[in-house]
C-alpha cells in the first residue's frame, strides 16, 4: 500500500490519554491520523479536506461533539464524512441523537471503554 492510499481518521477527543490511545491504535492498523482537542478544532480540520472518517467525543470543553456533528451535517464539504461517536455517557444520549431530526444518525456509536475489535471492524466497514 502506497502512503497516499492510507485512509485518514480525524480523532476529536479532549482527553490526552484517550486521544493518544486512539491515534496509536489506528496507526497500528494502517491508518493515518490527525487529532483535534474540541469540536471547533475538529471542524476546522475536517473542513480542510483529506479526512476519510471522524471519531468524535461528545462531551468536550469549548465546543461539544454534538455541535460539531451538527456543523458537519450542515456543511457540503463535510456532510458525507462518516462519523463514529465515542462517549462515556450512557445510552440515553444515543436515544437523544436518534430522535433529533436536525441531524442524521452517526455512522457508528461506541461507549467508553471502547471495544477495540468492534471499533476496528466498524472503521474497516466504513472506509476499508
Amino acid at each position: 500500500m502506497k502512503m497516499a492510499d492510507k485512509k485518514k481518521i480525524l480523532i476529536v477527543e479532549d482527553e490526552p490519554g484517550e486521544r493518544a490511545w486512539l491515534a496509536a491504535f489506528f496507526g497500528d492498523h494502517g491508518f493515518d491520523t490527525e487529532t483535534a482537542v474540541d469540536g471547533e478544532d475538529g471542524f476546522t480540520k475536517a473542513s480542510g479536506g483529506g479526512i476519510d472518517l471522524i471519531t468524535l467525543d461528545i462531551t468536550m470543553d469549548n465546543q461539544s461533539g454534538v455541535k460539531m456533528f451538527s456543523n458537519l451535517q450542515r456543511t457540503p464539504a463535510t456532510q458525507n464524512i462518516p462519523v463514529i461517536m465515542i462517549t462515556g455517557l450512557a445510552r440515553e444520549f444515543k436515544t437523544f441523537i436518534e430522535r433529533t431530526r436536525q441531524v442524521k444518525d452517526p455512522a457508528g456509536y461506541f461507549e467508553k471503554p471502547v471495544d477495540r475489535d468492534e471499533l476496528l471492524t466498524k472503521v474497516r466497514e466504513l472506509i476499508g
